[in-house]
């Protein structure tokens, strides 16, 4: 019997890109300063998903003191043949400050120039995309501006 775990190998699930309403400034709290930034819309393509990321989601982000930034997103997807799919993301940016201070600016920076990672969470009703509630992903993003784009991997 081999005792060795399986290496895990990422699958391209999607490119998802968000759009991102101006952020609303709810102050400090204990663990840094609270900002709210709605999703407006966006695009899902490539890899195993194909549609659109439906107007109505948030993305509560918390500012550290070193300007890292944490972030909880809830969204849904709906695929071109009408599966509607939830979506619960947590992640981090950080970097060096004089960084992460042009991206919040909406400048564009070179994404290797800063860390940005999520693991998002599927959940579906639609047995076409069943696989997904169990699935465990992780995402590479980039903030463009008043956008985030992610390449969203499947781990097996």
């Amino acid at each position: 019997m081999n005792y060795t775990p399986a290496q895990p190998e990422l699958t391209l699930i999607a490119h998802i890109a968000l759009r991102l309403d101006a952020p609303l400034d709810l102050g400090v709290i204990p663990v840094g300063r609270r900002r709210l930034l709605g999703i407006s819309g966006g695009t899902v393509s490539g890899g195993r998903l194909r549609g659109e990321v439906l107007p109505g989601g948030s993305d509560w982000q918390t500012v550290r003191e070193d300007k890292s930034v944490l972030m909880d997103a809830r969204y849904a997807i709906r695929t071109l043949d009408g599966a509607l799919i939830g979506v619960v993301e947590s992640g981090v940016r950080h970097g060096p400050p004089e960084v992460l201070a042009r991206v919040a600016a909406g400048e564009a920076v070179d994404p290797s120039a800063y860390y940005f990672r999520t693991t998002p969470r599927f959940e579906t009703g639609d047995e076409r995309y069943a696989w997904l509630n169990n699935a465990i992903a992780i995402s590479s993003g980039v903030r463009a501006g008043d956008s985030v784009l992610l390449d969203c991997y499947l781990v097996e």
